[in-house]
């Protein structure tokens, strides 16, 4: 949803762990608790449906 300019790097690294390379990209994961916790980090940037 947002950009990763200006973000911490611990935040990008998440990011790329979840999967998404670039704006509006979307990923399928398996819930887990690992996946949960890496999208409540960076729960600013990335949009979760489920």
């Amino acid at each position: 949803m947002r950009s990763l300019i200006g973000t911490r790097p611990e935040h990008r690294a998440s990011v790329r762990g979840l999967g998404l390379r670039r704006l509006n990209h979307s990923v399928e994961l398996v819930d887990t608790p690992a996946v949960r916790g890496m999208i409540n980090k960076v729960a600013y940037l990335v949009r979760c449906e489920g």
